[in-house]
């Protein structure tokens, strides 16, 4: 682990948090790899792991038993497909069990804001990725002309100081006559002005 501390404190001496560490394929790892993914997140100064979620309550319910054994939260990812009750399978499995909620897939597939859920999840919410889609598993957008309520959930999560990540997943298809640069740019400028 004396690598993982000299990595980050380079970070570190850069000004930049490593909050979130994305592992994938933890559910078909020894139990010893999982504990020194675990390690590896927490050396690095995170405060989650990230994976994408499982339906199948064995596989959660042990890596929420390293989650728990850790007292590290572990993120799901969920998809178009992910409803809350998904989720709620982890949350009931372990205490460390939590999710991490992507806007766009969960407007898409569940045709309803994610507010309410994570509202009622919070403390559970490890991290949320910004992306614009329509409801009805419509495809991705631009910022501000889908369905996802992106400002609504930027307000939500500043207002009562909840200390979950927003990530930009930028998704939707560069328009002709711009590049991926200036759609990120915007994307950013979106978010920003939410929260002005």
């Amino acid at each position: 682990m004396d690598r993982v501390k000299e990595f980050r404190a380079k970070y570190n001496a850069a000004g930049m948090a490593i909050e979130i560490v994305k592992v994938d394929g933890i559910f078909g790892m020894s139990n010893e790899e999982i504990d020194y993914e675990f390690a590896l997140a927490k050396a690095l100064g995170a405060r989650a792991i990230s994976t994408e979620i499982s339906h199948k309550e064995e596989e959660l319910k042990r890596l929420g038993e390293f989650a728990d054994k850790h007292q590290f939260m572990v993120g799901y990812h969920g998809h178009a497909t992910t409803k809350p009750e998904h989720w709620e399978a982890g949350f009931a499995l372990a205490k460390f069990n939590g999710a991490n909620v992507d806007l766009g897939h969960f407007v898409a597939g569940n045709n309803t804001s994610p507010v309410p859920f994570i509202t009622k999840y919070h403390d559970r919410v490890t991290h949320v990725h910004i992306k614009d889609r329509k409801f009805n598993n419509g495809g991705n957008t631009p910022f501000g002309e889908g369905d996802t309520p992106i400002v609504d959930v930027l307000r939500l999560i500043r207002d009562n100081k909840w200390p979950i990540q927003a990530t930009i997943e930028f998704e939707y298809k560069v328009p002709a006559g711009s590049d991926r640069m200036t759609e990120l740019a915007k994307c950013i400028k979106y978010c920003h002005d939410a929260l002005v």
